[in-house]
């Protein structure tokens, strides 16, 4: 494979060799024939085979069209698997889905590293129901992505994510499994829609919300919102047995379903 293909930075191109591994991510989800399965950035395949083996079908994005050459000769074995050139960002799922048939829908994918954000929050936008989502992101993101209140790598985006999903690191992967091998070394997380999840009066606001909160990290939830009314947000942080001098990092995430709820007008 590496005397094949020219690897591109710009895509974050760095593949997965250790099959150990690959099996291991397949595994997390226990695919049976009746699922369908979408993974963005096959590179070259080597964990596509993995869930078309298990899965009824599985449905790639793959930016790179300089790859097609080398996926079809790897993936021409499979007759489930259906590849898509294009960016995963722009492409409307839920159209590209619908001739699919199937029990449970899933996402696994290495994801490019550059994009994890962005992908996570594409499937949450794309109104499809994933049973479970598995991406190997860098490990730093993982931290991100499961920390606890209270953390240094709480943030925003781990209250935003704790909203829509259970969140559990499955397993670190060494830099070394890769070629080339990247400068970081990597985690596998899944993330598992809430079964209760709060209502919202506003999505979007919630969101602004909380990114607010977040602003400034060393700041209180006084001065971070203090563009909001500070009498809500006082009266719903007392229910918590917080105050205004608390910073955004030590508070869960479901007080800030609370305020959001109380102050969208």
């Amino acid at each position: 494979m590496e005397d094949k293909f020219v690897f591109k930075k710009k895509y974050g191109q760095n593949f997965l060799k250790d099959q150990n591994t690959i099996a291991r991510i397949a595994n997390i989800v226990g695919l049976t024939k009746e699922d369908f399965v979408i993974e963005v950035g096959p590179g070259a395949g080597s964990l596509t085979k993995d869930l078309a083996v298990r899965a009824k079908n599985v449905l790639c994005y793959e930016i790179d069209k300089t790859l097609e050459k080398i996926l079809t000769e790897n993936l021409k074995s499979y007759n489930n698997i259906s590849i898509l050139y294009q960016d995963f960002l722009k492409a409307d799922l839920k159209a590209d889905s619908k001739n699919y048939h199937y029990k449970n829908l899933y996402f696994v994918s290495n994801v490019p590293y550059y994009i994890t954000t962005p992908i996570l929050f594409k499937l949450i936008s794309s109104s499809l129901y994933f049973q479970k989502i598995v991406m190997m992101v860098q490990k730093e993101v993982g931290d991100r992505f499961c920390a606890s209140k209270g953390k240094k790598e709480y943030g925003a985006l781990t209250v935003l994510l704790n909203y829509y999903f259970d969140t559990k690191k499955e397993f670190f992967v060494s830099r070394n499994q890769f070629y080339p091998i990247p400068k970081v070394d990597s985690v596998v997380v899944s993330f598992t829609p809430k079964e209760n999840r709060e209502n919202l009066k506003n999505e979007a606001f919630f969101i602004k919300l909380v990114h607010d909160s977040f602003q400034f990290k060393r700041k209180t939830i006084r001065n971070n919102l203090k563009n909001y009314n500070l009498e809500k947000v006082e009266s719903v942080l007392k229910k918590y047995h917080y105050d205004l001098s608390t910073r955004a990092e030590n508070i869960e995430y479901n007080v800030f379903v609370d305020l959001a709820n109380s102050l969208y007008e």
